[in-house]
């Protein structure tokens, strides 16, 4: 009876694995961008990273507080944070990514102007506390007040748009790892964010990468943390739930 049960649950695992044919975008790309990823040392967004590490420890503010006040070690405070973002945030009553917990963290604790989107204090700190949770996988909050972002976001994922008339869908789920421009198709799972592109030769958001794609399908492009950005990033990283988190990854 044992010998069968034991059968009987490792049967339902390969069923499971089978179903699951998610993939990183890590998978899509060359070998030598995966090496770059591979390696901390070889990685351009490691100075980044460092950058955050140095800003963790900053006081700032009129509060004079440094995120190390609160928090201590990010290494071991910070571990499966990134993981469980957006979050819903009582005090705006909406969601916020993890770049929108750091500006409010440095606008309510530390008494400080918010860093500007896509700045390099914000990426630098988004990307060290997203280290902090590496190879953890995503777990988005189960959260009901999230419910209807996720579904405006779902929604937003197979909207045609644009001048080109195209959706998220199109392209990322029918088209996944098809050719496009000279580069295979991914499936759109925010495995690794902030990220570092080739090319970009810089570290971005997630919310860069969303606002390229409005552009790129010739579509208005929202400003950044609008509603719909948020509505989008809610469902992508619902759609990567239990991926592990590459942060800070490399992409083409």
């Amino acid at each position: 009876m044992r010998r069968r049960c034991g059968a009987l649950v490792l049967a339902l695992a390969a069923v499971t694995a089978a179903a699951d044919d998610r993939r990183s975008g890590f998978d899509f790309m060359t070998r030598e961008t995966q090496a770059l990823q591979r390696d901390d040392g070889l990685n351009p967004a490691m100075l980044w990273v460092r950058g955050g590490e140095i800003a963790w420890s900053e006081k700032a503010g009129r509060a004079d507080k440094a995120c190390a006040d609160c928090h201590g070690d990010a290494a071991r405070s910070m571990r499966g944070v990134a993981a469980r973002y957006p979050a819903f945030d009582a005090a705006s009553s909406q969601p916020l990514t993890l770049a929108g917990r750091i500006n409010a963290c440095r606008v309510r604790h530390q008494r400080a102007g918010p860093h500007p989107p896509e700045s390099e204090p914000l990426l630098s700190l988004a990307a060290f506390v997203g280290m902090a949770s590496r190879g953890l996988p995503i777990a988005p909050p189960d959260d009901a007040r999230l419910a209807p972002w996720r579904a405006q976001g779902q929604r937003l994922f197979t909207q045609r748009i644009g001048q080109l008339d195209l959706s998220c869908a199109q392209c990322h789920d029918v088209g996944a790892g098809r050719r496009l421009g000279g580069s295979t198709i991914p499936q759109a799972h925010p495995t690794g964010y902030p990220i570092y592109r080739l090319e970009w030769q810089g570290l971005g958001s997630l919310q860069r990468r969303l606002r390229g794609c409005f552009a790129g399908v010739r579509a208005e492009v929202p400003p950044f943390e609008h509603a719909d950005l948020l509505a989008l990033e809610l469902h992508l990283m619902q759609r990567a739930a239990g991926l592990p988190l590459e942060t800070p990854a490399v992409r083409p």
